[in-house]
């Protein structure tokens, strides 16, 4: 009897995960629209045009959460290979003239005519199941730096985007120590990656100016650090509770204020309760995402829902720092909350494969 019961706890869906999931879903759909009304207007002339977008987005993220939900996560392994070749292509392709789209100086985006895209979003997931698949045969320090230089020169160097570059460090970092890597190798390079983070600073004058904004956030708030001591003011206004949904004046001022900096609306409108809301979803989803790892029944489950979880974890840890100061800004986007197609369908491919990881686990 007891080994028929766990026979149908392993057929079994993380509910929880996905019902925190789908709240936080629903929570960007709800902020991107009270964000976006007037600028939609202003800029297209049609107030639900941000929220129309997001919902398509949405829709596909759903679908394509569904179908990975019920596709063999080990199946993955086969197309792994393909997955990220594919998806460092797409990373170039943003400097291919006509292709790729640029904005303040950044080349992230590639241009299709009825939408664009942001490859490092697929990136972060393709590398996640490459990194599964290798190290599920052999587990070796030298796949993993190649495709560390590799892929951070193109978003550091080229692409100008730093956050991105960052989350997959630590993300392809923690895989490495979750399929058994040696952690002493880890720490031996620690000096390498602090010399190049180093060097990416101070070769840039705008990153200089980010660290110098993330000192002392109000020394030039008409200048340098008008983007963070505006987010700041938002934080601060809400209080406790927030002066209510809708009631939002710094989302007039805030930069990027529908996709980087959109929690600092949350803070502002819902106040100290929405913001430990939002940060307690994520440390639930992150919790139930290494239950998932931990109770998989094989290892390239376990470090791929390890990868997954690492992966939303830290893109949501450095968002949110950087939203309060802990960190410099950075353009990451929060997942599940910001303004964003790729981001939005990538993250929920991701959970797709979470749940069917879990469905072959007994973690509910």
């Amino acid at each position: 009897m007891r080994k028929i019961l766990l026979k149908t706890q392993k057929k079994t869906y993380d509910i929880p995960l996905l019902i925190c999931v789908l709240i936080l879903v629903i929570l960007g759909l709800i902020f991107v629209y009270d964000v976006s009304v007037i600028q939609a207007f202003r800029d297209f002339g049609d107030s639900y045009y941000y929220i129309r977008q997001q919902l398509i987005w949405a829709s596909l993220g759903i679908l394509s959460a569904s179908f990975f939900a019920t596709f063999n996560y080990k199946n993955l392994k086969k197309f792994a290979n393909v997955i990220f070749l594919f998806s460092l292509i797409l990373l170039l392709g943003v400097f291919i003239p006509g292709l790729g789209s640029s904005a303040g100086g950044a080349h992230r985006w590639l241009d299709l005519k009825f939408f664009t895209i942001q490859p490092a979003e697929i990136v972060k997931l393709s590398s996640v199941i490459w990194f599964a698949t290798i190290f599920d045969k052999k587990i070796s320090l030298k796949p993993l730096g190649i495709v560390l230089a590799i892929v951070a020169f193109i978003m550091a160097f080229l692409q100008k985007d730093l956050g991105s570059t960052v989350v997959f460090i630590i993300t392809s970092i923690l895989i490495y120590i979750v399929a058994g890597g040696s952690l002493w190798q880890i720490f031996l390079s620690i000096p390498v990656l602090l010399t190049a983070f180093i060097v990416l600073i101070i070769t840039s004058e705008y990153r200089k100016k980010r660290v110098l904004a993330f000192l002392d956030p109000f020394s030039d708030p008409q200048g340098f650090t008008y983007h963070i001591s505006q987010v700041l003011v938002a934080l601060g206004s809400g209080g406790i509770l927030g002066l209510g949904l809708g009631q939002s004046r710094q989302k007039f001022y805030i930069p990027e204020v529908t996709t980087d900096s959109i929690f600092a609306l949350v803070g502002e409108e819902l106040g100290l309760f929405g913001g430990v809301l939002i940060i307690s979803l994520f440390s639930f989803l992150v919790i139930r995402g290494f239950k998932i790892a931990k109770e998989s029944g094989d290892n390239f489950g376990k470090i791929l829902a390890a990868g997954i979880t690492t992966w939303i974890g830290a893109q949501a840890i450095v968002n949110l720092g950087s939203m309060v100061s802990l960190f410099p800004l950075t353009g990451v986007p929060l997942p599940f909350i910001s303004y964003g197609g790729s981001a939005l369908v990538v993250n929920l491919t991701a959970i797709g494969i979470l749940l069917n990881i879990s469905k072959k686990s007994s973690t509910n």
